[in-house]
């Protein structure tokens, strides 16, 4: 029997264009996602205003969302998905602004972090319920 591969399915356009495709294989845990830049309003002109540093040694993400929402859904260190020897996995928020939906639960926010079980065929949404970034969590043989 194979081993079955945690992956993110796109749900949303967003999500797609985020993970390069409808489908991303995640891996090594933790797998870190987080924001890309922040974009603000300027003159009546989306701008960036923050983007990470490119001269990093180690970045702070696995995968980075390029958010440009208003208000902005994810954070620059948004949640991290870890896996447990008992071949489960959990979602952590990083402490983000506006938390992490898995499945029905909301998880962090307000800066206070959480975590949850994930399950196959679970929703996982980056940010708020009406954030763009809307994943199915799968495990593929």
């Amino acid at each position: 029997m194979s081993e079955k591969k945690p992956m993110l399915m796109a749900l949303t356009p967003e999500a797609e264009t985020a993970i390069g495709g409808e489908k991303l294989e995640l891996g090594p845990f933790p797998f870190r996602i987080g924001r890309e830049f922040r974009v603000a309003l300027v003159d009546g002109v989306k701008k960036v205003t923050e983007r990470r540093r490119q001269d990093i040694a180690v970045p702070n993400n696995d995968l980075y969302l390029k958010d440009s929402g208003r208000p902005l859904n994810v954070s620059r260190q948004h949640l991290q998905i870890e896996s447990d020897e008992e071949g489960g996995y959990r979602v952590v928020d990083r402490g983000s602004a506006c938390g992490t939906l898995v499945g029905n639960q909301h998880i962090g926010g307000h800066d206070q972090g959480g975590e949850s079980l994930i399950r196959d065929g679970e929703v996982l949404v980056v940010g708020t319920s009406e954030s763009p970034f809307v994943f199915r969590f799968v495990l593929e043989e």
